[in-house]
């Protein structure tokens, strides 16, 4: 494929003369969308060192976007709003298929899965404790922190009553400041909680895996612009600046992807939630 090629090629040059990319400067800035699992000032301080690394060793210029919550992200998404984003599993199926946007990278040496937390001394030691009771979740199509969790309620037929607190920091807060009895999250986001909000929680249950949050390119962004940025995230993790960027992500590394790697996803069939269940 074109753009594995021009991967490859941008690799070789980011490894044997690292401002070769900044030779190349000269194209147009591109937008990065993250979708809002956290607060926008939560996500600037992880994302935004990062970024301003990845386009210093690529030669594009990315900017840091985000939303307030998950469903005006999904309306910027299905308008076509960002050139690129990091976007949950159903958003990536979901505006794919709607607005064209093309994954080539995603978290190394992780699947994703939903959990449920709850305090840390709480009673509740098995989904089935929370029969009857409200379980908080981030949005209606946050995938593996709102719809996996849901989905497994569901098939266990323990029934709860579930209410939307706009982000995974808040699920968090909630739940280890004793306002809410459990809730809806995922591991990474669990681990880049501040150490009093994660040490203040228990994990009572898992979901099972999926391929985790895409890297995604709108159809107008040039093919060398996204390998280029691709290499520039692949060689992260091979040194110690790269590692100390992803360390407050919880991310391993970055790795090319490709669009089948979310048929597990599609095989769900999961139907319109959210912004697209909207008239």
């Amino acid at each position: 494929m074109l753009i594995s090629r021009l991967i490859l090629l941008v690799l070789w040059c980011l490894n044997t003369s690292p401002q070769s990319a900044l030779a190349q400067s000269a194209v147009p800035p591109l937008s990065f969308g993250v979708v809002p699992q956290q607060s926008a000032t939560r996500l600037a301080e992880e994302w935004g060192p990062l970024l301003a690394e990845v386009s210093r060793r690529s030669g594009v210029s990315l900017t840091f976007q985000t939303a307030p919550n998950i469903p005006m992200f999904e309306e910027r998404l299905a308008k076509g709003v960002y050139d690129l984003a990091y976007m949950n599993p159903y958003h990536y199926v979901v505006f794919h298929a709607s607005s064209g946007y093309l994954a080539f990278a995603t978290e190394q040496g992780r699947k994703i899965k939903g959990i449920l937390v709850v305090r840390h001394n709480s009673p509740y030691r098995k989904p089935s404790d929370l029969a009857g009771k409200t379980v908080v979740f981030p949005a209606p199509a946050a995938f593996a922190a709102s719809i996996l969790p849901q989905a497994e309620f569901a098939r266990l037929k323990i029934p709860i009553e579930a209410k939307f607190v706009v982000s995974h920091d808040s699920v968090y807060r909630a739940v280890a400041s004793g306002l809410q009895e459990a809730g809806g999250g995922i591991q990474r986001t669990l681990e880049a909680s501040p150490t009093e909000i994660r040490s203040a929680l228990r994990v009572l249950s898992e979901t099972p895996a999926y391929t985790p949050h895409a890297i995604a390119a709108h159809p107008r962004v040039p093919a060398e612009s996204v390998a280029r940025v691709m290499a520039a995230m692949a060689s992260l993790a091979g040194d110690e600046t790269g590692r100390q960027l992803l360390a407050p992500l919880a991310f391993k590394g970055i790795a090319p992807a490709h669009d089948t790697d979310w048929n597990d996803i599609r095989a769900l069939k999961i139907g319109a939630i959210g912004h697209q269940s909207k008239p």
